[in-house]
């Protein structure tokens, strides 16, 4: 007779928890071009991750988790994992925010394409800022870091035990502001420079009124502005590196406060 292979109902339940875990961050991790991939691409790594956290998973004993229980502990896991890539999300959203601010104004407005995360219609800026901040995401090891993190959670507070606190869902609101400020510091820069422009076409066409000077706006500031960008190339990778620390202290603080 071939031989049958049984599987614990205790690990089954682990197994179910942790994956919910895994599966709620990556549902809104930034990974780029993630959403338009196969669902069974997304399933098989959230699937394999979830197998490769196998040593930290936790034992549920089958006798004392009901359906509503184990209903409600995967909830709860859904909802940190949420909480984990919403956070991440907000890291990258900081610079497609900035592009926004001072793009309009640049007049590349105009200039849109396809975006490849949504295939929804976006500037040119927010598509160069949001394929540049998923390259820093990778260069900096982000998505360790995010693997380390489920990890580190497991045995810090272990699936079942989890609860989305006040303290835990304010961590995350000061994230989102975060966010805000950082945006604005990258784009007030660009911007102001832009006013400054405005501000010399302005007075060079109140001298001398027969200048045709708004022809030449739009070309001035879009090159003032791809130079200011060139400019703040440097800067980036030290900021995000920065906004990325934050973000993974500010995690471990809504962990210790949802214990």
């Amino acid at each position: 007779m071939p031989a049958e292979i049984g599987i614990p109902v205790s690990t089954l339940y682990g197994f179910l928890l942790v994956l919910a875990r895994v599966a709620g961050a990556f549902s809104f991790v930034p990974i780029p071009g993630f959403r338009q991939t196969p669902g069974i691409a997304r399933v098989v790594l959230a699937a394999g991750l979830t197998i490769a956290l196998a040593p930290v998973w936790p034992r549920v004993e089958a006798g004392s988790a009901t359906a509503g229980l184990l209903a409600a502990w995967m909830l709860a896991e859904l909802a940190f994992g949420a909480a984990v890539g919403v956070a991440v999300a907000f890291l990258n959203e900081a610079f497609v925010l900035s592009s926004q601010i001072f793009g309009l104004q640049a007049g590349y407005g105009y200039a849109s394409t396809i975006d490849p995360s949504t295939e929804a219609d976006s500037s040119v800026l927010q598509i160069f800022t949001h394929l540049a901040s998923g390259l820093l995401f990778f260069s900096f090891g982000m998505d360790r870091q995010i693997v380390r993190l489920a990890a580190e959670s497991l045995e810090t507070v272990p699936p079942g035990t989890f609860l989305l606190s006040l303290g835990a869902g304010e961590q995350i609101l000061k994230l989102g502001a975060t966010m805000f400020s950082t945006a604005v510091r990258l784009a007030l820069p660009v911007v102001a420079l832009l006013i400054l422009v405005d501000i010399s076409l302005a007075l060079l066409g109140r001298i001398n009124s027969h200048l045709q000077l708004l022809t030449l706006a739009f070309p001035a500031k879009m090159l003032v502005s791809l130079g200011m960008l060139a400019a703040l190339t440097a800067v980036l990778p030290p900021l995000y590196r920065t906004a990325a620390d934050s973000t993974m202290q500010a995690l471990r603080a809504a962990l210790l406060a949802g214990q």
